[in-house]
């Protein structure tokens, strides 16, 4: 299927009344919502994260574009169940345990979303043990957001947790403060500088070869 101009322009213009109208008529036709999400959809949000890291829109288009986004999930996601539509796998997003800051994470959560990852997003203040609930109930990547340096210390603790008792979890991390330099600090697996980058380092363990 060829990509739905229509859909994807709404998507970048944050037009969710159009994106409502075009799932919608695509259910009422009896149309492939799959093909819509992975050739229209997928594409327009990957194409926001691309503009983001280039400094072309800020946080507030990015958040319109997602709720734009997260109206068509809604009306399809029945759907995309029954139909057993296969995602790229499973992600636990959380803001590390003292930091009750959530607008980033937020971002990483929309764009996970986009991509075509099932994301478990564990809200603000996690500890170690909402990381494991959520290993245990399917996540193979955790990530962990801060936005202040007194917090994100608690991204090594995270990260040594899962290095002694289950290594097969990659842990990515990032935030204001966050810096590669701190990531390889506590052997963590990945650092995205922004939600883009973090969409694609998750790509470099689900899709090496896109």
């Amino acid at each position: 299927m060829a990509r739905n101009e229509e859909l994807y322009n709404a998507i970048l213009k944050g037009d969710r009344n159009t994106v409502q109208t075009i799932f919608q008529t695509a259910i009422d036709q009896s149309q492939d919502v799959n093909e819509l999400l992975d050739d229209s959809m997928i594409p327009a949000m990957r194409e926001m994260g691309e503009r983001f890291s280039r400094n072309e829109i800020y946080v507030p288009e990015m958040l319109i574009a997602a709720r734009a986004m997260q109206a068509g999930l809604t009306i399809i996601e029945p759907i995309l169940a029954q139909n057993n539509h296969k995602s790229l796998g499973t992600i636990a997003v959380g803001t590390v345990k003292g930091d009750l800051h959530d607008i980033g994470k937020n971002l990483v959560v929309i764009m996970l979303k986009g991509a075509g990852y099932d994301v478990i997003d564990m809200g603000t203040n996690c500890g170690i043990e909402k990381y494991d609930e959520a290993v245990s109930a399917g996540a193979q990547i955790v990530m962990c957001s801060a936005l202040l340096t007194t917090t994100m210390t608690y991204m090594e603790q995270v990260a040594n947790h899962f290095k002694n008792n289950n290594n097969t979890v990659k842990v990515v991390i990032g935030g204001a403060p966050v810096t590669q330099k701190y990531a390889d600090s506590i052997g963590a697996h990945g650092y995205g500088r922004d939600a883009n980058e973090a969409v694609k380092i998750v790509d470099k363990f689900f899709r090496p070869t896109a």
